[in-house]
């Protein structure tokens, strides 16, 4: 009687699932290998906005569309939904949700909003100036 080695798979293609994780896909072979989001400049901040389009395909309604991809349109079908709220409610690495998002964004899929910057927020002493007039009122 010969025992199989600890490493054997239990059954063929079995050595791309773990038990306790789940399948066990690279996040490069989700993004094709690509580490960069969308048009040149791109960049997805954790709290920049994702809205899906009007215009945006059903689930399988267009064939370019990956199963990521197609989680994420879910996702937003249902309300406005941050990058963060995206990466987890796929199981994806931000990196991985950021790539993904530029390409629905390349193709018009969603609309991003992002943050606004803290350098275009209005001063602080502007705004209790503003407070005080109001108050004199």
């Amino acid at each position: 009687m010969t025992e199989d080695a600890p490493d054997t798979p239990a059954w063929p293609g079995s050595q791309w699932y773990d038990q306790e994780a789940g399948p066990l896909v690279r996040p490069y072979a989700v993004t094709g290998g690509r580490t960069t989001a969308g048009p040149a400049g791109t960049h997805f901040d954790l709290i920049a906005l994702v809205t899906l389009d009007g215009a945006a395909p059903g689930a399988d309604e267009d064939t370019w569309l990956g199963p990521e991809h197609r989680t994420m349109i879910e996702l937003c079908r249902a309300e406005t939904q941050s990058v963060a709220e995206l990466a987890a409610g796929t199981g994806l690495p931000v990196g991985v949700v950021r790539v993904l998002l530029g390409d629905l964004l390349e193709r018009g899929c969603v609309t991003v909003n992002r943050p606004v910057p803290p350098a275009h927020l209005p001063d602080e002493r502007i705004l209790r100036e503003v407070i005080e007039g109001l108050r004199a009122l």
